[in-house]
């Protein structure tokens, strides 16, 4: 029934660090940006972002967030570049391997036996085994309190080309059942796709005939 009871809770008296990890159980799920950097002294990086989407339309650009000062962001601010690569479900424990504190002068690539490949338009390294590969130079670096949004600028997207249900020039596009991408959820959990639900934006001129409420969820 509507009105159940809820649990009230306040930033500043339940702390930093619980509300951060109550923050990230309920924002799910959420993409993650791999994101690849060569240091100012040519090391490369790479490393998953959770805080992560799309940040304009025209030009294109993604974002990222970094809490804390990481090396993706170092790299990123040091050079002006940085790849967002897709995580796949097939790669899920190179990714999270990725995720491990390496010291700043080892290269994740080669601890956890990716291939780093020569991006297009951009210095830092593209992974190989990746289906996708978004080449971003630095727009902006935006710090919010202990976190910095890094927003780039998507200068080449290099899809695998059989990822895609048709011509891209036609209208194709990568379908998600071969891409199939990985997210994280709260704790140490990860999701994959699983169900897909499509469903058609209602315009206004149809409203309401178009709506049946069928999907709403139970009221009891």
């Amino acid at each position: 029934m509507i009105g159940r009871m809820r649990t009230d809770l306040d930033p500043t008296e339940l702390g930093a660090r619980p509300f951060y990890k109550l923050l990230t159980s309920v924002v799910v799920p959420r993409p993650i940006a791999w994101v690849s950097t060569r240091s100012a002294d040519g090391v490369d990086n790479l490393a998953p972002h959770s805080f992560f989407t799309v940040s304009c339309v025209d030009p294109p650009m993604v974002q990222f967030t970094s809490v804390g000062v990481k090396d993706s962001l170092t790299n990123a601010r040091e050079t002006g570049e940085f790849v967002v690569c897709l995580a796949t479900e097939a790669l899920f424990e190179q990714v999270n391997a990725s995720a491990t504190n390496f010291p700043a002068g080892v290269s994740e690539f080669a601890e956890v036996g990716l291939t780093a490949e020569p991006s297009s338009r951009v210095t830092p390294p593209r992974v190989a085994e990746s289906p996708v590969a978004l080449e971003c130079r630095l727009e902006q670096a935006l710090t919010l309190g202990d976190s910095t949004v890094v927003i780039g600028r998507v200068v080449h997207a290099s899809i695998r080309a059989d990822v895609f249900d048709g011509d891209v020039h036609d209208g194709g596009l990568p379908a998600i059942d071969r891409l199939r991408p990985l997210a994280r959820l709260g704790r140490d959990e990860w999701s994959t796709i699983g169900e897909i639900l499509e469903i058609t934006r209602i315009r206004h001129q149809d409203w309401p005939g178009h709506y049946s409420g069928r999907h709403s969820p139970p009221t009891a």
